[in-house]
């Protein structure tokens, strides 16, 4: 066990309590939120129980944001510092643009960026203070380039936060804190439980052991599963458009 401590957003199901497992196995404490506390309490409860760490747990609602900055802070003075705060919380409910569905892409957007954006500001706020940390921000394969259908808006918000992530790496390249933008591909979870067979998908259990053995590098980005995304990512890029939209 080791005596550092890593926050989690969006921890409550999927690939945020993935994470949170896989860390735990790492021997890290933790700090877990999410709007659901049951799910947190019993995730806190296994956790300990079968790690032997420290799993301290808040409801947030991370479309609340000074209940993000407050929850940032209360567990930075619960627990005297934290290490890694990673920038998960998200959703993926997006709808064809122009067909009437515009308040479901405005929240995904204002979720899946305004949101992280107050994640990012209060995660650095505690970083500058200490000094030292790691900013992980979890990001999308479908972040390279613009996608169909509905992709649109959550890739764009997901490209939002990469491009976010890498200013505020820039901004703090001579100091001690490192940023880590990570761009996972189809993970099978919660959030896309219903949806086709998705290009190259992998498990929930799967895709948390890669994250957080990747996360743990503390890379400045990563392609989550290397193969094939990181080839991928370099040919989405220079792709035809309508080549790109096959990976939707």
């Amino acid at each position: 066990m080791n005596n550092k401590i890593i926050l989690i957003t969006g921890a409550s199901s999927g690939i945020g309590a993935g994470m949170a497992r896989e860390f735990a196995q790492k021997g890290y404490h933790l700090a877990l939120c999410a709007r659901r506390l049951e799910r947190l309490e019993a995730l806190k409860h296994e956790l300990e129980q079968q790690y032997g760490i420290h799993v301290s747990v808040k409801v947030l609602d991370v479309t609340d944001y000074q209940e993000v900055f407050q929850v940032f802070r209360e567990f930075q003075q619960q627990l005297g510092q934290i290490d890694r705060i990673i920038v998960n919380a998200g959703i993926g409910a997006g709808r064809r643009i122009g067909q009437g569905h515009f308040e479901i892409n405005r929240a995904t957007v204002e979720t899946n960026f305004i949101s992280a954006l107050a994640q990012c500001e209060a995660a650095v706020e505690i970083f500058r203070a200490q000094n030292a940390g790691h900013l992980v921000v979890i990001s999308s394969m479908s972040a390279v380039r613009g996608m169909p259908k509905h992709l649109t808006a959550y890739a764009a918000s997901k490209a939002g936060i990469a491009h976010l992530a890498e200013g505020i790496r820039a901004e703090l390249i001579n100091t001690p804190i490192r940023v880590s933008t990570i761009f996972p591909g189809y993970i099978r979870t919660e959030i896309n439980a219903g949806a086709k067979k998705l290009p190259f998908e992998i498990d929930e259990q799967t895709g948390s052991r890669l994250l957080a053995n990747e996360i743990e590098k503390a890379p400045i980005k990563a392609y989550v599963p290397k193969w094939p995304w990181q080839p991928l990512g370099l040919a989405m890029k220079i792709l035809p458009l309508k080549w790109v939209n096959q990976f939707s």
